[in-house]
């Protein structure tokens, strides 16, 4: 089993984006693109533990990539990267929803953000055993098998509940617009009789 030196250096050299962007810093400085990669990785990591606004850089690790990519991938004719960067967005959404629950708890710890974003990088690793892949196989997919036909019922139910709530409302605000329609009117024609009758006795 390659190391993870070996698994860098394989990536490094693979045609990517990262690649690509090293290729060109390492044309401009003459400095190898592993070296560059790894003060890159240690510079990242120093920053997430001591350094200000950790919470946004783990954001935009998390985002920003993967959204460039997957517009890449939606533009391609090929499906299979569809479907790779599509598990990545299950299991971000799911890993966002914990998160929420917990991030009160686990941002006082140094190592947080770093692991956080440690996390995002192997979800959107370009390895078949990244962890998108694996969490969604392992966890996500069996779950949702088990349960999805109560989802689909719950979420139909609410969709249906939700059309007669809005049908009732629609119904409730037509019939106080028609009825302080017509208030108004017989109010504007009972006003109107009496300065008709007066002009008629003068």
């Amino acid at each position: 089993m390659p190391s993870i030196k070996e698994r860098l250096q394989n990536f490094l050299n693979g045609d990517n984006f990262v690649s690509r962007l090293l290729g060109k810093a390492e044309e401009k400085t003459g400095i190898k693109k592993y070296y560059l990669a790894s003060g890159s990785i240690c510079s990242l990591g120093l920053y997430l533990i001591f350094g200000y606004g950790a919470s946004l850089v783990c954001n935009l690790i998390g985002f920003v990539y993967p959204a460039y990519v997957s517009v890449k991938a939606i533009e391609s004719p090929d499906k299979k990267d569809d479907t790779i960067w599509l598990t990545y967005w299950v299991v971000y959404g799911v890993f966002s929803v914990v998160e929420f629950f917990s991030d009160i708890f686990l941002f006082w710890f140094p190592f947080y953000y770093l692991g956080k974003c440690c996390f995002l990088l192997w979800c959107m690793a370009p390895f078949s055993w990244n962890g998108s892949q694996i969490l969604y196989d392992r966890f996500i997919r069996p779950f949702f098998l088990k349960h999805h036909r109560t989802v689909d019922s719950v979420v139909s139910d609410l969709g249906g509940q939700a059309l007669n709530t809005a049908e009732s409302v629609t119904r409730g605000v037509l019939h106080t617009l028609t009825s302080s329609r017509t208030l108004l009117a017989r109010e504007g024609g009972q006003q109107a009789l009496p300065s008709t009758s007066h002009s008629k006795e003068q």
